[in-house]
């Protein structure tokens, strides 16, 4: 096997080869159980012993299927060789500078009877689509509520220099956090990246987001899978109203007056943190008229809740999921503290915290409900849960009783389709 010459095409004088040619992203060693497949047949002829079903999965113009490997779980998508090696170079940067994309591995090429390419993607765990959340008695989901969380999506692409081309609800993975949702762009083929991108750049983007979401949102209507209140038009059309609220929250300069320096610039700051987007250069600049006052956004890092959830526990999170987790660690530090009568260091609490406390929430999830939800969420979800079971009993019952409850009385009303694929192949 040999890889493919860097930008794209095959080198100029050199004739094909017989040979299919496979590209892997490190660490490649994720991709060797993959070279068993049969990658020179077509993959719609695939034998259906090999594919794993995901009820949750979208809809697509091309065709893709998913297999599962060593426990891992990979999408497959047929795509022309050209548009796979742009994706494949796009979703590898994205991934390289933290942005919310899936996770690219390789691409196969050369593949006998001039076939399109296949783009290797890893299975982007716990994650819903549009589709499948209006489809479920549970699932009607607000149209707003994936509106908003898709527009912090396109804000953070442009904020990179990223015009997606294609922005949709069809292009978009859902994952719940904390009973929130956080989007991720799942395809890259109409993708260009610049240094930045020009007003019209992004109104043009913005324009194209709105045509497709009104296109779905109607398709769901026709379905019957959209509440009667719901007008498709009038949601889409209020898609570029948010982006600009979010874009301007994000980039707006602000005057002040120098004695207001301190506080306003300290409150600035922490809304971005809240609205997800970290803070990179700050400049101040004095003038007659008072401060003014630039921030520079970032999105690239995680968010400061992740990175806090996993110095102190070693765990891995979303953002709102890890802040509500930090909460429940620092709860359970004071806990510590007040019994020790002396300090305990923030990691200790942690681990401890892991070992007594949410570990064994999620060892007691009951074997044929495991995967519905991901771990940190249900964690999440039993401490609301703990909260309503207290204030209907006018006292703490306890993390211990309030999982007990929450694993006979809610998780099994989560949809066993929504079971993620990797444990799904785990039980296979």
């Amino acid at each position: 096997m040999s890889a493919p010459a860097p930008g794209g095409g095959r080198r100029a004088g050199i004739p094909r080869s017989n040979a299919m040619r496979y590209l892997f992203r490190p660490p490649a060693t994720d991709a060797t159980g993959l070279l068993g497949l049969p990658w020179h047949q077509p993959l719609e002829e695939w034998d259906h012993e090999l594919l794993l079903d995901v009820p949750s999965r979208g809809i697509s113009r091309h065709v893709v299927r998913f297999v599962a490997v060593e426990g891992r779980v990979y999408a497959l998508k047929e795509i022309d060789e050209r548009l796979a090696r742009h994706e494949y170079s796009l979703l590898a940067q994205f991934e390289g500078e933290g942005l919310p994309s899936v996770s690219v591995l390789g691409i196969c090429v050369d593949r006998p009877d001039e076939q399109p390419a296949i783009l290797v993607t890893r299975y982007l765990e716990y994650s819903m689509s549009y589709r499948w959340l209006f489809s479920r008695p549970r699932g009607h989901r607000s149209p707003d509520q994936l509106l908003d969380t898709m527009v912090v999506l396109l804000v953070r692409l442009h904020l990179a220099g990223v015009f997606w081309g294609d922005c949709s609800l069809s292009n978009t993975l859902f994952r719940l956090d904390a009973g929130t949702f956080a989007a991720y762009l799942v395809d890259a083929e109409t993708a260009e990246r610049y240094l930045s991108l020009s007003p019209g750049q992004r109104n043009y983007d913005v324009d194209l987001a709105r045509e497709r979401v009104g296109a779905e949102l109607m398709d769901l209507q026709f379905g019957g899978l959209l509440p009667d209140d719901i007008d498709p038009i009038e949601v889409a059309d209020s898609l570029p109203r948010r982006y600009e609220l979010l874009w301007d929250e994000v980039t707006r300069e602000e005057v002040f007056r120098t004695d207001e320096q301190r506080y306003r610039v300290a409150e600035r700051l922490q809304r971005l943190n809240e609205l997800g987007f970290d803070v990179g250069e700050v400049e101040l600049m004095t003038a007659d008229g008072g401060t003014r006052l630039r921030v520079e956004t970032r999105v690239a890092e995680p968010g400061h809740n992740r990175r806090e959830l996993f110095r102190i526990t070693g765990l891995e999170a979303q953002e709102r999921q890890a802040q509500r987790l930090l909460n429940d660690v620092r709860a359970f530090r004071a806990y510590l503290e007040q019994k020790t009568r002396r300090p305990v260091p923030d990691t200790i609490a942690g681990h401890r915290w892991l070992a007594e406390v949410y570990q064994p929430v999620v060892d007691a999830i009951p074997e044929d409900l495991r995967g519905r939800l991901e771990p940190a969420e249900v964690f999440h979800e039993v401490l609301e849960h703990r909260w309503f079971l207290s204030e209907a009993a006018g006292r703490d019952v306890g993390t211990t009783k309030a999982a007990r409850s929450y694993f006979d009385t809610v998780l099994p009303r989560t949809p066993e389709e929504l079971t993620t694929p990797s444990v799904i192949a785990g039980r296979g």
